[in-house]
């Protein structure tokens, strides 16, 4: 009788044991709230906005000029001789052209700029969320910002451990995140 119950305890912690080392340890971080918090992300945007406020400039100026053709167009072209017309309306239309093609060309340069400075952000957010993921034991780490965890059991939040490992110090006023684990 006492080998059957030594036998079933045994049993009992081998399967306890098995289901204690498949656990997988789970954490989240919001990468959006994180991303925001570094100072890198900050000198980023400033610079895309920049880029952007150039792009801007260039396109007002060349409507400021089709503008004033436009204009001088209409006044002069009751005295135009037919062939002069057909050429000042044929360069109106390329000059309006040339804006659209500007535009077009300005967004997709707008969009590869935000892509090209904001890489290096995420790239260095991800290294150290990968870190404190190898330190902390995690094998998974869930990005809340997306949107696309539609249930989860309760997992570590880890954004004040990133913050930590990536050397953030936060302004009191915006004390939002949690504090570090230990």
């Amino acid at each position: 009788m006492k080998n059957i119950f030594k036998i079933a305890v045994v049993g009992v912690a081998l399967v306890i044991c098995s289901f204690t080392a498949t656990a997988q340890k789970i954490a989240h971080v919001n990468l959006d709230s994180l991303i925001t918090l570094m100072p890198e992300s900050k000198v980023a945007q400033q610079s895309v906005q920049d880029y952007a406020k150039q792009l801007e400039m260039q396109v007002t100026a060349m409507q400021t000029e089709l503008q004033t053709k436009y204009e001088a167009f209409q006044k002069d072209s009751p005295n135009m001789a037919p062939i002069v017309k057909d050429s000042k309306e044929k360069e109106l239309n390329d000059l309006n052209q040339r804006i659209t093609d500007f535009q077009q060309q300005a967004q997709a340069d707008y969009q590869k700029k935000s892509t090209e400075l904001s890489k290096p952000v995420y790239e260095k957010a991800k290294k150290a969320i990968d870190q404190v993921a190898k330190d902390n034991g995690y094998k998974y780490v869930l990005d809340t910002s997306t949107g696309l965890v539609l249930y989860s059991e309760p997992t570590d939040d880890i954004i004040g451990l990133v913050i930590k490992k990536l050397g953030i110090t936060i302004p009191p006023a915006s004390t939002t995140i949690a504090p570090p684990k230990k």
